[in-house]
């Protein structure tokens, strides 16, 4: 039985790492999905890992495939951090809920935690930590083995993508739309819930026609968030 007290145990990393086993095949499509459109896109082996092991944040990731650039300029650079940030933001409502597990934690093991923290891992740690249990190693466990599996998928998806001439040919031009379409099926809980999707989308398309850049997916994102702000 474990102890009212956060504590930290090896033992709890290596259970953590056997809860994540269920959560491995949606990491592993997604990431070869992203190595293989990073492919496609012309990145190198080592920027896809590279986004991979430092931004490891799937959506964000896709949506910068978007935005990469072979010259970069300032602007350009500017453009994929704020479309990162705004992608990414719900990581700051997710961290803050391991506030009461993580605050007697040693700084560089937290930050370890904080920045391997995944929606997947997340949910695998709250829910331990909802039935009672206070042993961190669950989440850090579940955090590195999610992490591992990650950069594995994404190096197989990017040799995979790598090793295909003519990627139209066999539609893998459009693995980042159908992933994308995917990803919402499973969203919908009705038409007042999807009403926020649809603000957003219209203002995308609003602001994609009229203000050149990726301007529009921010203001897409904000005006989905005050669409939902205002439905509740």
């Amino acid at each position: 039985m474990s102890t009212l007290r956060p504590h930290f145990s090896s033992a709890g990393f290596k259970h953590g790492a056997r809860l994540a086993v269920p959560a491995f095949p949606g990491f592993i499509m997604f990431a070869l999905a992203f190595g293989a459109a990073a492919a496609q896109k012309g990145l190198s082996l080592g920027e896809t890992l590279g986004l991979s092991a430092f931004v490891y944040a799937g959506a964000s990731q896709m949506v910068g495939l978007e935005i990469w650039q072979k010259v970069w300029t300032p602007s350009t650079i500017l453009t994929i951090i704020t479309v990162t940030a705004v992608v990414n933001v719900r990581m700051i409502l997710l961290g803050a809920t391991l506030q009461p597990w993580l605050r007697d934690e040693p700084k560089l093991r937290s930050a370890l935690n904080l920045f391997l923290l995944t929606e997947a891992g997340w949910i695998i740690s709250t829910r331990y930590h909802s039935e009672g249990g206070r042993d961190v190693g669950i989440l850090l466990g579940s955090a590195a083995i999610l992490y591992v599996v990650w950069l594995g998928a994404t190096l197989a998806g990017y040799f995979a993508g790598a090793f295909v001439p003519d990627p139209r040919r066999f539609g893998l031009d459009l693995v980042m739309p159908v992933f994308f379409s995917i990803m919402l099926v499973p969203l919908w809980k009705g038409v007042r819930p999807a009403l926020p999707w649809l603000v957003a989308g219209l203002v995308s398309l609003v602001v994609h026609a009229l203000v050149p850049g990726y301007l529009f997916i921010a203001a897409g994102a904000l005006a989905g968030v005050v669409a939902g702000m205002l439905i509740e």
